[in-house]
């Protein structure tokens, strides 16, 4: 029996594909599968993917026709996936050694849901650590409990997918997938969803994740219209949560973080190219006018001067029809 499934997607990551597959092989064990899918790779990315699927242990190749973003690639992945426990790991990205076993140790140990843990992002030589923002650790835990307040940094803050791992039963209960097709915030409804609806989680300290960032290629770094993707996924937390037997307490928090990103979008719009910035515009301000208005005032009322005044300039501007039905 599969103990483990570890799910990988891999998209030109010629230059770090390597590093990635080593830190696997230094985590591999024989009741482990390692599930690599490319995401329709135009660089070297699929050549080294055919070494790894004869040299890694557990190793499981799966191969999109086409290219579907990070989202659908992980949904291929948990398809494909047979442990007991799941886990993620981005194709630019590396472990320590015996990461996944201290994880796994931890799971077996408490038995909840699923864990979070922490992280080390690397943006060149430069190195960080990154914590859960949750105190309490190594206890089992209402996962509910820690989305609020809505006025600091919580759980649902923090939604690397790669930073955790989860039992078997999210995906039967429909917890562990993907919103198909988003290019960008994929992990926000994700993390929302999970922490409304799981049962039990529990936060671990051990730093064993090297995430990336800053890579020329990557999404976050190009300004095209992928990246109002964002837009969609908070529509959908805020959807999501308003149809919560608590909404009235929670969805104070979706909408302060969805101004919140909406803000710094608008805050870095020069890094768009000039088309995608209009659109940015439009449907930020299409985006303002669907949220709760009441819960909106409040959200805008705590924020600093400086966000506030850019949200309420957005708000006031006239948003089409067209770029309404769309968003």
């Amino acid at each position: 029996m599969v103990k483990l499934s570890v799910i990988v997607p891999f998209y030109n990551v010629q230059t770090y594909a390597p590093d990635t597959l080593r830190s696997l092989m230094a985590n591999a064990r024989p009741d482990f599968e390692f599930v690599l899918v490319d995401d329709c790779s135009t660089d070297g990315t699929p050549e080294i993917l055919q070494r790894a699927e004869r040299e890694l242990p557990g190793a499981v190749l799966v191969r999109h026709e086409r290219n579907g973003g990070l989202a659908t690639a992980r949904n291929t992945g948990l398809d494909a996936a047979n442990g007991e426990y799941l886990t993620f790991l981005d194709g630019d990205d590396w472990l320590v050694p015996g990461h996944f076993e201290h994880l796994l140790a931890a799971m077996e140990d408490l038995g909840c849901d699923f864990v979070r843990t922490d992280h080390v992002q690397c943006t060149g030589r430069s190195r960080s650590i990154h914590r859960v923002p949750v105190g309490r650790r190594g206890e089992v835990l209402r996962p509910r409990d820690v989305i609020l307040p809505s006025d600091r940094s919580t759980a649902v803050d923090y939604p690397y997918a790669w930073a955790g791992m989860y039992h078997r039963r999210l995906v039967d209960r429909g917890l562990l997938h993907f919103t198909h097709g988003l290019r960008t915030a994929e992990d926000r409804p994700w993390i929302w969803r999970l922490h409304r609806e799981a049962d039990s989680f529990a936060v671990i300290s051990h730093l064993g994740i090297f995430y990336r960032r800053g890579i020329a290629s990557s999404l976050t770094q190009i300004g095209d219209i992928r990246q109002l993707d964002f837009i969609k996924a908070f529509d959908q937390v805020i959807e999501e949560t308003a149809n919560d037997p608590e909404s009235e307490r929670l969805l104070p928090k979706a909408v302060r973080t969805y101004c919140a990103v909406i803000s710094h979008h608008l805050g870095s719009a020069e890094r768009y190219e000039p088309a995608v910035a209009r659109k940015l515009r439009a449907m930020s301000a299409a985006a303002l006018k669907r949220m709760p208005q009441d819960v909106l005032k409040e959200a805008l009322d705590s924020m600093d001067a400086e966000r506030a005044s850019r949200l309420r300039r957005a708000r006031r501007r006239p948003a089409p029809l067209s770029v309404e039905a769309a968003a």
